[in-house]
């Protein structure tokens, strides 16, 4: 079977030393969640495996999710597109057009069939015999069934290639489906969001890349190292939400102070993934941080689900009846009902003191205790 360079020879080619080699590897480590002794076996992959083909295909989408992956920095893209992998077809970024472009996807699919990782942006619409997306000349469901047929593995990159998105939102004209839908017989990791986050993508593919293996996921088909807990879990507004301090209303007090944006739309609660850890923007911040809640674009089908500032009322927090709005009046009888206990077993205490016939201040008893 063909092979390519490995990453470190690549590394070694272009100046970079074993010091920066070993850097690399303990930082990817980190990006990924993994303990600081998988930096050795990143390490021992890169030396020793050759780099992995990647065709990136791109249907009905808004070149989005690619705009987001070229501006990663944990790992760095170039680190990623330059060295981790050997990104033979992309035809938003490749050099090559038109019958050069085509000829050499169908030369990769062949000389290293079944050994290549598909990326799909974006979904094939099947209505009008799937013309409402051409590439190549012929329709993007052809070019899409053909290409995965030999890969190894299928990565769906954002809304749009895992649930469909604003393309198959109702009425959904041109049936523009999500690829699971199409293609049935491959492992399929889904990375959703609009766009997905930049370090996630990255993060994927190096996981991919390093233990040769699809990372764990949950039932929806997203890796849980990024989708396995909500944006809420870890937001820094959480405390805000827990205490029942609300934005009610746009650039009100609340708004100022950094409140809860729950009231105004937020979708956190039920929305999956790693956006209030990871970050956006180099890790400097993200929609909720910029004042505008989530609005739930990693779900399936978020896109019909009402208003982006319409909040959901099932949100459960303080037992199985309550729900978000009521967590300020929850709040509040919790801590009700524990300064009403301490007073009645005050009262209860000096009743019995005296009944007894001693009853005496704390103070005083306390300066009895030291005789």
């Amino acid at each position: 079977m063909p092979t390519t360079e490995t990453f470190y020879e690549v590394m070694r080619r272009q100046g970079i030393t074993r010091r920066s080699f070993i850097k690399f590897c303990s930082l990817t480590a980190t990006a990924l969640g993994l303990a600081p002794s998988f930096a050795g076996r990143i390490a021992h992959a890169m030396e020793t495996k050759p780099r992995t083909p990647v065709l990136w295909l791109h249907g009905l989408e808004c070149t989005c999710c690619s705009e987001s992956f070229i501006r990663s920095a944990h790992p760095l893209v170039s680190d990623v597109v330059l060295s981790m992998i050997s990104l033979d077809y992309d035809d938003l970024i490749m050099a090559s057009a038109g019958h050069q472009a085509e000829a050499i996807l169908e030369e990769i699919t062949h000389k290293y069939k079944g050994n290549y990782i598909l990326a799909v942006e974006g979904n094939p619409p099947l209505n009008q015999e799937g013309m409402s997306c051409i590439i190549g000349g012929r329709p993007f469901l052809e070019q899409l069934q053909e290409v995965a047929a030999d890969a190894k593995a299928i990565i769906s990159w954002g809304s749009c290639a895992s649930w469909g998105c604003v393309q198959a939102a109702r009425p959904n004209p041109t049936r523009a489906t999500p690829v699971h839908e199409v293609i049935r017989d491959k492992p399929i990791i889904k990375v959703p969001g609009c766009p997905p986050i930049a370090e996630v993508m990255t993060g994927v593919l190096t996981y991919m890349l390093t233990f040769e293996r699809i990372p764990d996921l949950d039932r929806q088909g997203r890796p849980k190292m990024f989708y396995g807990q909500r944006i809420h879990d870890k937001c820094y507004r959480r405390p805000h939400f827990d205490a029942g301090q609300f934005v009610e209303d746009w650039d009100d007090e609340g708004a100022r102070k950094g409140y809860c944006l729950y009231k105004v739309g937020c979708k956190g609660p039920t929305t999956y993934n790693a956006c209030s850890t990871v970050r956006w923007n180099n890790g400097v911040s993200f929609p909720i941080q910029s004042g505008h809640g989530c609005i739930g674009c990693s779900e399936d089908g978020f896109w019909d689900k009402g208003s982006f500032y319409q909040h959901t009322t099932d949100t459960h927090v303080f037992g199985v009846e309550a729900n978000a709005d009521k967590v300020g009046l929850g709040a509040v009888g919790v801590v009700g009902a524990a300064i009403g206990a301490h007073a009645a077993y005050s009262a209860i205490h000096r009743a019995k003191l005296k009944q007894n016939g001693d009853e005496t201040t704390p103070a005083a008893t306390n300066e009895g205790d030291k005789q």
